[in-house]
């Protein structure tokens, strides 16, 4: 499978070493700055670059007829608009806040202690993430997919970051070196706590599973997620 890289960071360069180790030939590496290049020559695209370019690295991928994958977080606000544009080019797409196998078994676990809780009085919901410094933005993608599959299956209406009330997830992000990615969710009442953590020990899990998409994805249309990808 011949892949394109729109972004080249160390996340970039993970990627490209396990899908080399999968077989498969990196045609294409696009660095945060370069703005002109084809696409068109890769049978599927992963976009791991930075949140100002990767709306324009998506609609590229749709425009050449390129299945692409994104793993960029913090330009969301576009994602509807990015949804019908796949549509109507009809492009391949999937975009997930955290592509390792492990953190989208985590959000599943999720969902079911949320709506496991949501009845139970006493106790209050707090989510942390933390992450290296080089990340540009916060909370982190993971940690808003979190709260949005609490708010799917509970009372809570909103995720705000540093505060707290009676129907808002409270997230805290911490900003540590050479973290590459740990995310808590803490029910605490004034006798006990209930805690889950995904803690992840390097990047190799988020370009695996970027890798895993990437295959899955080749040659189909629409628009997709990892629940698709894994059968969940």
């Amino acid at each position: 499978m011949k892949i394109a890289l729109l972004g080249y960071g160390k996340m970039g360069k993970t990627i490209e070493k396990i899908a080399i180790q999968r077989g498969h030939t990196i045609v294409l590496k696009v660095d945060k700055d370069d703005s002109q290049y084809d696409v068109s020559v890769a049978d599927v695209a992963i976009d791991f670059s930075i949140p100002s370019a990767a709306v324009n690295n998506i609609t590229n991928c749709f425009n050449a007829n390129v299945p692409i994958v994104s793993g960029t977080t913090g330009w969301l606000e576009y994602y509807e608009m990015i949804l019908d544009l796949c549509k109507e080019k009809k492009g391949g797409f999937i975009y997930a806040s955290n592509y390792s196998l492990g953190v989208n078994l985590f959000f599943e676990l999720n969902k079911k202690l949320a709506k496991m809780m949501n009845p139970v009085e006493g106790y209050k919901i707090a989510m942390e993430e933390i992450h290296h410094t080089e990340k540009l933005d916060a909370p982190s993608g993971t940690a808003i997919t979190l709260a949005e599959g609490v708010i799917e299956n509970s009372d809570k209406k909103q995720w705000q970051l540093d505060h707290e009330d009676e129907k808002t997830i409270p997230i805290t992000a911490k900003r540590i070196d050479k973290v590459p990615g740990t995310h808590t969710v803490t029910y605490s009442s004034e006798v006990d706590d209930i805690e889950i953590k995904h803690t992840a020990h390097n990047r190799n899990g988020f370009a695996l599973g970027a890798v895993v998409a990437a295959e899955w994805l080749k040659d189909k249309t629409g628009v997709f997620t990892m629940k698709d990808v894994l059968g969940l």
